[in-house]
């Protein structure tokens, strides 16, 4: 059960922002292993990515945030692999999700401090225990042929 200060915040946050958008990215290395974060704020295992700031091209929030918590820089433009509807979080909430492929990046040191607890790579076609299930169904859409859906996570 969250907080009441976690529930307040999520009140005054969806009242102050109808819409919300995110950003997230499947970073590939030459072993075709994705890279995966561990939030110190928030359980489970995710790919790199969070909030697009106000005014922020989503590519540049892209560039911010792996390179934030991945030490990743971008040296050519990711493609989009799609828009979903993230409404389990916020019922106006959305994700742009961006394949990055081995190649077009390069790395360098992460400049988060504190929101990180853990990172590893993953083999997206056996993932960790503790992969969130957003994450879960878009390894499997883009490395085991599943159906895309338009949803993050699906519906529980």
């Amino acid at each position: 059960m969250p907080s009441l200060r976690t529930l307040a915040f999520q009140a005054w946050f969806r009242v102050s922002r109808p819409m919300t958008l995110g950003v997230r990215a499947a970073v590939e290395n030459a072993d075709g292993h994705v890279f995966m974060v561990r939030h110190t704020y928030i359980g489970g295992w995710f790919m790199p990515g969070g909030g697009v700031e106000h005014g922020e091209p989503v590519i540049e929030a892209l560039r911010r945030e792996l390179h934030e918590e991945a030490g990743v820089r971008l040296t050519a433009e990711p493609p989009v692999v799609g828009v979903y509807s993230n409404h389990n979080n916020f019922r106006n909430d959305h994700v742009v999700f961006y394949r990055v492929p081995w190649g077009s990046w390069a790395q360098e040191a992460a400049t988060s401090v504190g929101e990180i607890a853990e990172t590893a790579w993953v083999d997206p076609q056996a993932p960790i225990d503790g992969v969130t299930r957003g994450t879960l169904q878009r390894l499997a859409e883009l490395y085991r042929g599943a159906p895309p859906s338009p949803y993050w996570a699906a519906r529980t």
